[in-house]
């Protein structure tokens, strides 16, 4: 039998509605339990691939090609499920199914309408694909009392009505700030908060309150009384020195064991954290430090780079240090030559994934550093690119190298990619189309060259399997040419069409690759180029 848990959130937005849910599964799994779990995001665009990271923060794509929210990634990271097309849901895309049937005669004549329509389209997709698990995780995006997530709440609201209490329960993550001034935590946000949710017909049983400090048994009391739950339902949720301590900090409060009570399941016996804390004592006493200048784009809105941030400390945790990251604007290196001197120090170079021109030709400077004071490099799929680039202007003597994402160049070293074959069926694209969901999206295979360095990396894989998202790739008719000045292609698909890795054999460590290996790293299991590039760093710095 399947139990579904609906997570909302209140009073503010960014409380970390994404991380309790991924608590929460990362707690139920370690009883013992098959966990999955969706988000449900209330914006009207059909998925988050054609919004600005500064509007949204990190696209993160799944195994089949779905754009989704960053949430997913932390699903995935704490509970190692893999997240398919499935397990996100915006109002957009509900709303053009929806549109879509009623086009083709589906609803017979009748009147379509946000109630029953919208809403049973959105308990349709919840139930979907959820034979098999016991606890599917809800998450609804946006927070209670927003118009936009009316539809959301009314879906749910019906669905727990006809799954009854035995099959569903409500955690709500609300806000209890302290005042200064008072010296008192306040508890009537979130008495609001949960007044907004019955207002919707909604009550929750469990209450997670985001605090600061530990709350007094008398606001606990206070809260439960004002909200209808149970004293034990108010979950303190603390802020946390690692996202990778929640799980630890909701299981000493009791959460895990509330939502069993709830469905009436043992709560007996304690789960498994043991690998939890394990992964919390490295972050918390490593054995040394290593800096990674991270040169992007986008470095005034983190979240812009969630994925890569957190592949970063897993690659750290695997050689129990802390990894420093100095997030660096490539423009500096375009408006001030001395600007370089600030790589100087660092003991890895990591330039990422973009979009656009502005910025690029600092992050060739980057790459340049790197491969002449033979700093360890990475490059990830718009920063390979720009290794490429490099290679090809100031070692093969390709001055006008360039991509064709900028503008028509002499040496169309990256152009627009326009078909490519996934398993036995070919994909096309048109320049003049859409944008959205038009990339090259989710795993795809590549071959590895014999005797190179991210072959080693692999452990000697022959073949691997990693997730894209891009629409320009290296032009292969190049190959030869920046062969010949050292940049060695060395990992390819299997038609031999497209480049997907290139590595310099000449430098101590210097990766580009296509694709988004953050997307698939965890804290217990590294992915292994981050593992790889941060053991270079540490190398670097001479701490081993």
């Amino acid at each position: 039998m399947t139990r579904f848990v609906f997570v909302t959130g209140g009073v503010v937005s960014s409380l970390g509605k994404g991380i309790a849910a991924a608590s929460l599964g990362a707690l139920l799994q370690a009883r013992g339990y098959k966990v999955r779990l969706r988000k449900l995001d209330p914006y009207l665009n059909v998925d988050p691939g054609t919004m600005s990271p500064y509007q949204h923060g990190e696209v993160y794509v799944t195994d089949d090609g779905a754009e989704t929210d960053l949430d997913l990634g932390h699903y995935e990271r704490f509970t190692g499920v893999h997240a398919t097309k499935a397990d996100n849901w915006t109002t957009g895309r509900i709303y053009s199914d929806v549109i879509a049937a009623e086009r083709r005669g589906h609803y017979l004549g009748g009147t379509v309408q946000v109630i029953p329509h919208i809403t049973d389209k959105i308990k349709e997709v919840i139930q979907a694909e959820t034979e098999g698990y016991d606890f599917v995780i809800v998450e609804v995006g946006g927070t209670v009392g927003d118009i936009e997530s009316l539809p959301f709440l009314e879906a749910i609201r019906q669905l727990a009505n006809e799954l009854g209490p035995t099959r569903s329960l409500f955690v709500h993550l609300t806000l209890v700030p302290y005042i200064p001034s008072a010296g008192e935590l306040k508890t009537k946000p979130t008495q609001h908060s949960v007044k907004e949710l019955l207002g919707v017909g909604i009550q929750p049983q469990i209450l997670l309150c985001r605090c600061d400090r530990p709350i007094p048994e008398n606001e606990r009391r206070k809260i439960a009384l004002f909200c209808n739950v149970r004293p034990e339902s108010v979950i303190p949720a603390y802020d946390a020195s690692s996202i990778y301590a929640v799980p630890i900090s909701y299981h000493e409060e009791g959460l895990d064991r509330e939502v069993l009570r709830h469905f009436g399941l043992s709560i007996y016996g304690e789960p498994e954290m043991g690998r939890w804390q394990r992964i919390v004592d490295r972050i918390r006493a490593p054995e040394g430090e290593v800096t990674i200048a991270v040169v992007g784009k986008y470095t005034n809105l983190l979240d812009a780079y969630k994925s890569l941030a957190e592949a970063l400390t897993h690659g750290g945790i695997a050689h129990n240090v802390k990894v420093r990251l100095d997030w660096v604007d490539s423009q500096i290196f375009e408006d001030d030559e001395a600007a370089v001197a600030r790589l100087e120090k660092v003991n890895g170079i990591l330039v990422p994934g973009g979009f656009g021109e502005r910025g690029t030709e600092g992050k060739i400077e980057a790459v340049r550093f790197a491969r002449e004071r033979r700093v360890p490099f990475f490059g990830i799929c718009f920063g390979m690119q720009m290794a490429v680039i490099e290679a090809a202007r100031n070692q093969a003597g390709l001055k006008g190298a360039s991509s064709t994402e900028f503008g028509p160049c002499a040496e169309p070293v990256v152009g627009l990619l326009t078909e490519w074959t996934r398993g036995n069926l070919v994909e096309r694209r048109a320049a003049d189309g859409d944008l959205g969901g038009t990339m090259r999206l989710g795993a795809f295979p590549a071959r590895l060259a014999e005797e190179s360095l991210v072959r080693e990396v692999y452990d000697g894989a022959a073949e691997i399997h990693e997730r894209h998202r891009h629409r320009y790739e290296v032009n292969v008719n190049y190959k030869d040419r920046l062969e010949e000045v050292g940049l060695r292609f060395s990992g390819m698909s299997p038609d031999g069409a497209l480049p997907e890795i290139v590595e310099r054999p000449d430098h101590p460590w210097f990766i580009g690759v296509q694709f988004h290996p953050e997307l698939k790293s965890k804290p217990f299991d590294p992915h292994p180029l981050f593992r790889g590039f941060i053991g270079a760093a540490v190398r670097q710095a001479r701490l081993v």
